[in-house]
């Protein structure tokens, strides 16, 4: 029987992929003007290029990733709470309410769902009142200082949580 070929109509059983993984990646306030803002700390890349890039890697990693934005609290808490029954994680950058928000703490705790912290910045090599946060104690992990490749790194995350 070596060397025996199976028939041409024959093909391999397909592969099937899981379902993927749901996701919401949460842009804090001024975020939509990356690009533009500080681009010394930020880069130069923009907003859109920068999801774009985001969202690409989801694909590649089996993840739904529903992307939000607002400079407004009550806008994030309500997309966090939407995420309740229906994701599988939230990839959150805070922005300036990192260290202001406990409603967006609360919000994140009442969900229930495993939460990464992200910020393009080294919130350490900054201001001292950035130092606090209200969400790194009650996430998984917190990335920080990697630009862009720090959303990408929370998506390598989220890909291999156990869930």
């Amino acid at each position: 029987m070596e060397n025996e070929t199976p028939p041409e109509n024959m093909t391999p059983p397909e592969k099937k992929m899981p379902p993927p993984r749901k996701a919401l990646l949460l842009h804090g306030p001024n975020l939509n003007m990356v690009g533009k803002r500080e681009p010394a700390l930020y880069g130069k890349t923009t907003y859109e290029d920068m999801n774009r890039v985001i969202k690409e890697r989801a694909v590649g990693l089996n993840i739904d990733l529903a992307i939000f934005q607002s400079n407004h609290e009550g806008a994030i808490i309500d997309a966090i709470q939407s995420a309740y029954g229906q994701c599988h994680a939230i990839i959150i950058n805070p922005g300036g309410y990192t260290h202001t928000s406990v409603a967006i703490r609360d919000a994140l705790l009442a969900v229930g769902l495993p939460v990464v912290e992200v910020h393009m910045s080294n919130v350490y090599k900054r201001e001292e009142f950035r130092y606090k946060s209200y969400i790194s104690d009650i996430a998984v992990g917190a990335i920080t200082g990697f630009g862009i490749f720090s959303y990408l790194l929370a998506l390598d995350v989220v890909a291999n949580l156990e869930v």
